[in-house]
């Protein structure tokens, strides 16, 4: 398996931004597809953005325009870069790592987001 870990995550204003970093370890990192979930309290965990290995993007209709999800294959590591946040967005996001022909399918220990003025 793939060790995953979070960070950026942190309390910001509406309309502030932040950016999430996802790194991962092993030297198959560029064979990995990657994806940033949230979960928020009460609520199901729901796909916020997902990258390929070749590198193609998908984003939830409810943070397109605001939110993009970038990897550096160089320095394992993916990015949610989040703009225009807004109190909705306030969740605990998670990273996971997933190559289904590799069996590899591993997440992250959360890190937590919350907007509030």
């Amino acid at each position: 398996q793939v060790r995953v870990v979070e960070s950026g995550g942190g309390l910001v204003q509406p309309g502030g931004s932040l950016r999430l970093s996802c790194a991962a370890s092993g030297s198959i990192f560029r064979r990995l597809a990657l994806g940033w979930y949230r979960q928020a309290p009460g609520k199901q965990r729901e796909l916020v953005a997902g990258i390929t290995s070749g590198g193609s993007t998908n984003t939830a209709d409810s943070v397109k325009g605001r939110f993009t999800i970038s990897r550096d294959n160089a320095k394992n590591t993916a990015y949610l870069q989040m703009n225009a946040l807004k109190p909705e967005d306030t969740a605990v996001y998670y990273c996971n790592a997933r190559n289904p022909v590799l069996g590899i399918d591993s997440w992250g220990q959360g890190t937590q987001v919350t907007v509030s003025s």
